[in-house]
Protein backbone atom coordinates (compact mmCIF):
# COMPACT_ATOMS: atom_id res chain seq x y z
CA UNK A 1 0.00 0.00 0.00
CA UNK A 2 2.98 1.96 0.55
CA UNK A 3 4.37 2.01 -2.44
CA UNK A 4 0.66 2.65 -4.36
CA UNK A 5 0.72 5.65 -2.14
CA UNK A 6 4.49 6.82 -3.44
CA UNK A 7 3.48 6.15 -7.06
CA UNK A 8 -0.19 7.76 -7.05
CA UNK A 9 1.30 10.49 -5.51
CA UNK A 10 3.89 11.23 -8.27
CA UNK A 11 1.55 9.95 -11.12
CA UNK A 12 -0.67 12.88 -9.63
CA UNK A 13 1.74 15.62 -9.15
CA UNK A 14 0.78 16.04 -5.63
CA UNK A 15 4.66 15.44 -4.41
CA UNK A 16 8.21 15.05 -6.42
CA UNK A 17 9.87 11.93 -6.34
CA UNK A 18 12.75 13.88 -4.48
CA UNK A 19 10.51 14.49 -1.61
CA UNK A 20 8.88 11.25 -1.13
CA UNK A 21 11.08 8.42 1.28
CA UNK A 22 9.75 4.84 0.83
CA UNK A 23 11.39 2.12 3.57
CA UNK A 24 10.92 -1.52 4.00
CA UNK A 25 12.98 -3.98 5.52
CA UNK A 26 13.64 -6.00 2.33
CA UNK A 27 15.74 -4.18 -0.37
CA UNK A 28 14.25 -6.11 -3.57
CA UNK A 29 11.11 -4.41 -2.85
CA UNK A 30 13.07 -0.85 -2.66
CA UNK A 31 14.62 -1.82 -5.40
CA UNK A 32 11.23 -2.29 -7.04
CA UNK A 33 10.03 0.66 -6.36
CA UNK A 34 12.56 2.55 -7.46
CA UNK A 35 12.28 1.04 -10.56
CA UNK A 36 8.91 2.27 -10.81
CA UNK A 37 9.18 5.59 -9.35
CA UNK A 38 12.56 7.10 -10.27
CA UNK A 39 14.18 9.90 -8.50
CA UNK A 40 12.11 8.41 -4.96
CA UNK A 41 14.15 7.87 -2.25
CA UNK A 42 14.35 4.61 -0.64
CA UNK A 43 15.84 3.18 2.81
CA UNK A 44 16.10 0.17 5.21
CA UNK A 45 16.12 2.53 8.40
CA UNK A 46 12.79 3.82 9.79
CA UNK A 47 14.60 6.41 11.48
CA UNK A 48 16.50 7.96 9.35
CA UNK A 49 13.77 8.50 7.43
CA UNK A 50 11.95 10.59 9.82
CA UNK A 51 14.16 13.50 9.46
CA UNK A 52 12.51 16.29 7.31
CA UNK A 53 9.42 14.58 6.94
CA UNK A 54 5.96 16.23 7.56
CA UNK A 55 3.67 13.35 7.15
CA UNK A 56 4.85 9.96 8.38
CA UNK A 57 2.66 7.70 6.71
CA UNK A 58 2.42 3.70 8.78
CA UNK A 59 2.05 1.26 5.64
CA UNK A 60 2.56 -2.02 8.04
CA UNK A 61 0.47 -4.67 9.14
CA UNK A 62 -1.45 -4.49 11.91
CA UNK A 63 0.09 -6.30 13.68
CA UNK A 64 3.94 -4.39 13.36
CA UNK A 65 2.32 -1.61 14.06
CA UNK A 66 3.64 -1.70 17.68
CA UNK A 67 7.24 -2.99 17.26
CA UNK A 68 7.32 -0.28 14.11
CA UNK A 69 6.06 2.45 15.92
CA UNK A 70 8.20 1.53 19.11
CA UNK A 71 10.97 2.09 17.05
CA UNK A 72 10.23 5.31 15.50
CA UNK A 73 8.56 7.06 18.12
CA UNK A 74 11.34 8.44 20.03
CA UNK A 75 12.45 10.16 17.09
CA UNK A 76 9.28 11.73 15.80
CA UNK A 77 8.87 15.18 16.33
CA UNK A 78 5.12 15.49 17.33
CA UNK A 79 4.98 19.16 17.42
CA UNK A 80 5.66 19.24 13.29
CA UNK A 81 4.85 15.79 11.88
CA UNK A 82 1.87 14.16 11.57
CA UNK A 83 1.59 10.28 12.08
CA UNK A 84 -1.01 8.27 9.57
CA UNK A 85 -1.79 4.63 10.26
CA UNK A 86 -3.31 2.58 7.43
CA UNK A 87 -3.88 -0.32 9.92
CA UNK A 88 -7.11 -1.82 9.39
CA UNK A 89 -7.79 -3.04 12.88
CA UNK A 90 -5.47 -0.79 14.54
CA UNK A 91 -7.54 2.21 16.62
CA UNK A 92 -6.61 5.39 17.64
CA UNK A 93 -7.20 4.30 21.35
CA UNK A 94 -4.21 1.39 20.42
CA UNK A 95 -1.64 3.74 18.53
CA UNK A 96 -2.56 6.87 21.63
CA UNK A 97 -1.54 4.10 23.85
CA UNK A 98 1.61 3.04 22.34
CA UNK A 99 2.73 6.74 22.49
CA UNK A 100 1.41 7.64 25.57
CA UNK A 101 4.52 7.85 26.84
CA UNK A 102 6.26 10.10 23.99
CA UNK A 103 4.01 12.92 23.57
CA UNK A 104 0.96 14.77 25.33
CA UNK A 105 0.47 16.56 22.04
CA UNK A 106 0.18 14.78 18.74
CA UNK A 107 -1.44 14.37 15.47
CA UNK A 108 -2.59 10.73 14.97
CA UNK A 109 -4.85 10.31 11.71
CA UNK A 110 -6.06 6.97 10.45
CA UNK A 111 -6.75 6.59 6.78
CA UNK A 112 -8.48 3.71 4.62
CA UNK A 113 -8.19 3.93 1.13
CA UNK A 114 -8.59 1.57 -0.99
CA UNK A 115 -6.33 -0.32 -4.31
CA UNK A 116 -7.92 2.23 -7.12
CA UNK A 117 -5.09 4.57 -5.41
CA UNK A 118 -3.05 2.80 -8.65
CA UNK A 119 -5.42 4.81 -10.95
CA UNK A 120 -6.43 7.68 -8.67
CA UNK A 121 -9.99 6.45 -8.24
CA UNK A 122 -9.36 5.49 -4.50
CA UNK A 123 -12.29 6.40 -2.37
CA UNK A 124 -10.21 6.84 1.14
CA UNK A 125 -12.02 7.83 5.05
CA UNK A 126 -9.93 9.40 7.00
CA UNK A 127 -10.93 10.04 10.88
CA UNK A 128 -9.20 11.25 13.93
CA UNK A 129 -9.45 12.42 17.71
CA UNK A 130 -12.07 14.95 18.02
CA UNK A 131 -9.13 17.43 19.51
CA UNK A 132 -7.10 16.86 16.45
CA UNK A 133 -5.96 20.89 15.04
CA UNK A 134 -7.23 20.69 11.60
CA UNK A 135 -4.20 22.34 10.28
CA UNK A 136 -2.57 18.58 10.86
CA UNK A 137 -5.36 16.74 9.04
CA UNK A 138 -5.63 19.31 5.87
CA UNK A 139 -2.44 18.13 4.53
CA UNK A 140 -3.75 14.39 5.26
CA UNK A 141 -6.94 15.21 3.66
CA UNK A 142 -4.98 17.02 0.57
CA UNK A 143 -2.55 14.09 0.05
CA UNK A 144 -5.36 11.77 -0.56
CA UNK A 145 -7.51 13.50 -2.42
CA UNK A 146 -5.10 13.86 -5.28
CA UNK A 147 -5.48 9.72 -5.04
CA UNK A 148 -9.27 10.16 -5.67
CA UNK A 149 -11.76 11.10 -3.29
CA UNK A 150 -11.34 11.94 0.39
CA UNK A 151 -13.71 12.11 2.87
CA UNK A 152 -13.46 13.20 7.20
CA UNK A 153 -15.95 10.44 9.23
CA UNK A 154 -15.43 9.20 12.55
CA UNK A 155 -14.10 6.34 13.62
CA UNK A 156 -17.30 4.82 14.45
CA UNK A 157 -18.63 4.94 10.93
CA UNK A 158 -15.08 3.43 10.08
CA UNK A 159 -15.87 -0.60 9.85
CA UNK A 160 -18.96 -0.20 8.08
CA UNK A 161 -16.98 2.85 5.67
CA UNK A 162 -13.67 -0.06 4.79
CA UNK A 163 -16.75 -2.66 4.20
CA UNK A 164 -18.02 -0.61 1.41
CA UNK A 165 -15.58 0.98 -0.35
CA UNK A 166 -12.40 -1.27 0.29
CA UNK A 167 -13.75 -4.50 0.88
CA UNK A 168 -16.55 -3.30 -1.68
CA UNK A 169 -13.73 -3.10 -4.46
CA UNK A 170 -13.38 -6.66 -4.28
CA UNK A 171 -17.01 -7.01 -4.73
CA UNK A 172 -17.34 -4.74 -7.65
CA UNK A 173 -14.73 -7.11 -9.41
CA UNK A 174 -16.80 -10.32 -8.26
CA UNK A 175 -19.74 -8.96 -10.20
CA UNK A 176 -17.90 -7.96 -12.96
CA UNK A 177 -16.17 -11.56 -13.10
CA UNK A 178 -20.05 -13.41 -12.62
CA UNK A 179 -21.27 -11.18 -15.59
CA UNK A 180 -18.28 -12.10 -17.60
CA UNK A 181 -19.14 -15.56 -16.87
CA UNK A 182 -22.41 -15.34 -17.75
CA UNK A 183 -22.07 -13.40 -20.96
CA UNK A 184 -19.80 -15.98 -22.42
CA UNK A 185 -22.40 -19.16 -21.58
CA UNK A 186 -24.71 -16.94 -23.72
CA UNK A 187 -22.06 -16.61 -26.59
CA UNK A 188 -20.43 -13.43 -26.09
CA UNK A 189 -16.11 -13.45 -25.79
CA UNK A 190 -15.08 -12.70 -22.83
CA UNK A 191 -12.64 -9.37 -23.25
CA UNK A 192 -15.78 -8.05 -25.37
CA UNK A 193 -18.30 -9.07 -22.74
CA UNK A 194 -15.84 -7.06 -19.47
CA UNK A 195 -15.06 -4.40 -21.95
CA UNK A 196 -18.98 -3.89 -22.35
CA UNK A 197 -20.39 -4.13 -19.23
CA UNK A 198 -17.18 -2.18 -17.63
CA UNK A 199 -19.15 0.35 -20.04
CA UNK A 200 -22.29 0.21 -18.83
CA UNK A 201 -21.18 0.33 -15.00
CA UNK A 202 -19.37 3.57 -15.87
CA UNK A 203 -22.99 4.48 -17.23
CA UNK A 204 -24.76 3.21 -14.25
CA UNK A 205 -22.02 5.90 -12.32
CA UNK A 206 -22.56 8.98 -14.61
CA UNK A 207 -26.16 8.15 -14.20
CA UNK A 208 -26.99 8.57 -10.99
CA UNK A 209 -23.96 11.04 -9.89
CA UNK A 210 -25.86 13.90 -12.51
CA UNK A 211 -29.07 12.74 -11.47
CA UNK A 212 -28.91 12.94 -8.15
CA UNK A 213 -31.40 10.06 -8.22
CA UNK A 214 -32.14 7.13 -6.22
CA UNK A 215 -30.93 3.55 -7.58
CA UNK A 216 -34.18 2.65 -7.67
CA UNK A 217 -35.66 5.59 -9.88
CA UNK A 218 -33.53 4.46 -12.48
CA UNK A 219 -34.32 0.96 -12.60
CA UNK A 220 -37.61 1.77 -13.22
CA UNK A 221 -37.46 3.45 -16.20
CA UNK A 222 -35.32 0.10 -17.23
CA UNK A 223 -38.21 -1.96 -16.27
CA UNK A 224 -41.29 -2.77 -18.56
CA UNK A 225 -44.51 -4.97 -17.49
CA UNK A 226 -43.13 -8.26 -18.49
CA UNK A 227 -40.36 -7.20 -19.77
CA UNK A 228 -36.82 -9.09 -19.55
CA UNK A 229 -35.07 -6.59 -17.10
CA UNK A 230 -37.61 -7.39 -14.66
CA UNK A 231 -37.23 -11.00 -15.19
CA UNK A 232 -33.44 -10.93 -14.49
CA UNK A 233 -33.95 -8.66 -11.38
CA UNK A 234 -36.46 -11.38 -10.05
CA UNK A 235 -34.18 -14.07 -10.79
CA UNK A 236 -31.55 -12.28 -8.91
CA UNK A 237 -33.81 -11.96 -5.64
CA UNK A 238 -35.02 -15.30 -5.85
CA UNK A 239 -31.41 -15.81 -5.88
CA UNK A 240 -30.61 -13.93 -2.80
CA UNK A 241 -28.79 -11.03 -4.42
CA UNK A 242 -30.04 -8.42 -2.08
CA UNK A 243 -29.34 -10.22 1.00
CA UNK A 244 -25.55 -11.82 0.14
CA UNK A 245 -24.64 -7.99 -0.75
CA UNK A 246 -25.79 -6.69 3.30
CA UNK A 247 -24.23 -10.41 4.64
CA UNK A 248 -21.14 -9.61 2.77
CA UNK A 249 -21.05 -5.93 4.24
CA UNK A 250 -21.66 -7.41 7.62
CA UNK A 251 -19.01 -10.03 7.44
CA UNK A 252 -16.12 -7.26 6.24
CA UNK A 253 -17.27 -5.12 9.59
CA UNK A 254 -14.63 -6.46 12.46
CA UNK A 255 -16.41 -7.99 15.76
Amino acid sequence: MGSAIAAGLVASGHAAPADITVTSPRRATLDSIAAACPGITTDTDNVAALRGTDIIILAVKPWMVQPVLEEAAPRIDFRSQTLVSLAATVSLADIDNILRNYSTRRTVVRAIPNTAMAVGSSMTFICHAPDTPAEGVRPVVDLFNSLGTAAVIPESQLGAAMALCSCGIAYVMRFVRAATEGSVELGLYPDRAKEWFLQTMRGAVELLESTGANPETEIDKVTTPGGLTIRGLNAMEERGFTPAVVNALRASVKQ
